[in-house]
């Protein structure tokens, strides 16, 4: 479809999309910042050198990138990275993890905001972090002879397949997957779906999840210790730690962490919810409760705090309420639950807990992450919930049983551990299909 005519499409759909926009920006305080970048005015890139922007849509795509970025760095010191990002997460991320390469915030898909973008930035290859495909991107970065790929590839059948086969939809997403030089998918079920959407078989390739090798396989991650005694999370007491939490599945948690307590009374829980909009939601439900919330925000390193509230002698719960701090806290955890798996919101990444071998359990909803549910299952390195009830039993059997839970994680590491390599296939599709030397 021609570029006028796609502009045309997104005109009225942007009318219907501005009263969320605005809700977005008013009520929770998102996508107010960013948008010089997004109507094209991003950082004018300097020099000859030839270029890789890497775009991924927020904090999860920009976090897989990590070891994407460092190895195509090594291997060609030679080239420009830029790193490019749609949400608020996902820019601060990039931010964090890049603070030496030119970040910016992802340009809306007008053609003429497309072709300034580009006209500064000009890259050799674009890579797509997952699946983020946009048509005057595509059309218009393929015409200019700029490579274009997809890489961690993940197109779920219940809802991107069934958005794909829409009439209108459908004939658009066949040009633009025809228009990729290459797509690395994590798995063969995505790969098979990506050649259905019209991607020619011999640029398909299965590689594997980035999220392997970016998961960090060790006993302890850097600056647990200060955060820690920054929140006074007793290290002689078990800590329940439950991660990356969606809507509806705090209350689950709290109500488990209750019951829990009439039987381990030192028990400790630490809620991290997924997206910051939500952490004040969080500290008036912990509140609510009865329980004192101490938020990580409000305890910075090298000033400890004590184990119980001082004022009523209420029992802590950790909120964490910083961004890239998570794995921090899974490091902490006796146990760990994975959010957005209680409540149909697709799961959160299993993959940083496997890694440091801690006791994990999650919820049936992990469709966005249904590879390594299945081998964990087949492993029997995690414990699959359905309910709260499960949920409790679980986390008791984690502080009762330590022996039989230390032996699942031994295999969650290895379900890590065997699936790690996909960055190395990656960079080289990067390297091989690059149009300029």
């Amino acid at each position: 479809m021609p570029t006028f005519l796609v502009d045309l499409i997104y005109l009225p759909l942007a009318l219907l999309y501005l009263p969320i926009l605005l809700y977005q920006m008013i009520a929770l305080k998102k996508n107010r910042s960013g948008w010089r970048d997004r109507f094209g005015g991003v950082p004018v890139r300097s020099g000859d050198a030839a270029c890789v922007w890497i775009h991924g849509v927020s904090l999860g795509e920009i976090n897989a990138s990590r070891t994407l970025v460092e190895q195509l760095a090594l291997q060609r010191p030679d080239i420009d990275i830029v790193i490019s990002s749609t949400t608020d997460t996902g820019y601060a991320a990039a931010k964090r993890l890049y603070p030496d390469r030119i970040v910016f915030r992802y340009p809306l898909d007008i053609s003429l905001i497309v072709r300034r973008t580009l006209n500064r930035i000009r890259p050799s290859v674009l890579v797509l972090m997952e699946l983020e495909l946009w048509p005057n991107l595509l059309r218009i970065a393929s015409g200019r002879g700029i490579a274009v790929g997809v890489a961690n590839g993940r197109i779920t059948e219940e809802k991107s397949m069934r958005r794909f086969s829409l009439p209108i939809v459908r004939s658009i997403a066949r040009d633009m997957v025809f228009r990729l030089a290459w797509i690395a998918a994590q798995e063969d079920a995505y790969a098979d779906r990506f050649r259905r959407l019209g991607a020619p078989p011999d640029r398909v390739f299965v590689a594997g999840s980035l999220k392997y090798d970016t998961a960090v396989v060790a006993d302890a991650i850097p600056g647990d210790d200060a955060l820690a005694e920054a929140m006074g999370i007793r290290r002689d007491a078990p800590l329940l730690v439950a991660g990356s939490t969606g809507p509806g599945e705090e209350p689950l948690i709290l109500d488990a962490y209750e019951r829990l307590r009439t039987t381990h009374a030192s028990l400790q829980l630490a809620l991290i919810p997924r997206k910051p909009e939500r952490f004040d939601e969080v500290a008036r439900l912990i509140e609510s409760r009865g329980f004192a919330c101490r938020r990580r925000s409000l305890h910075s390193d090298n000033a400890p705090a004590p184990a119980r509230d001082e004022a009523t002698n209420r029992t802590i719960v950790f909120l964490g309420d910083t961004m890239g701090e998570l794995r921090k806290f899974y490091a902490l955890a006796d146990a760990v639950f994975v959010g957005r798996t209680l409540a149909p919101l697709g799961g959160s990444d299993l993959m940083e807990v496997a890694a440091l071998a801690k006791p994990l359990c999650y919820g049936p909803h992990i469709e966005n992450f249904a590879d390594i549910d299945q081998q964990l299952m087949d492993a029997d390195a995690a414990i699959k919930v359905e309910n709260v009830e499960e949920l409790i039993a679980a986390f008791d059997d984690f502080v009762t049983n330590p022996s039989p839970a230390r032996r699942r994680c031994e295999r969650a590491r290895d379900v890590v551990l065997r699936n790690q390599g996909a960055t190395r296939k990656i960079v080289d599709l990067i390297t091989r299909k690059r149009e300029t030397p």
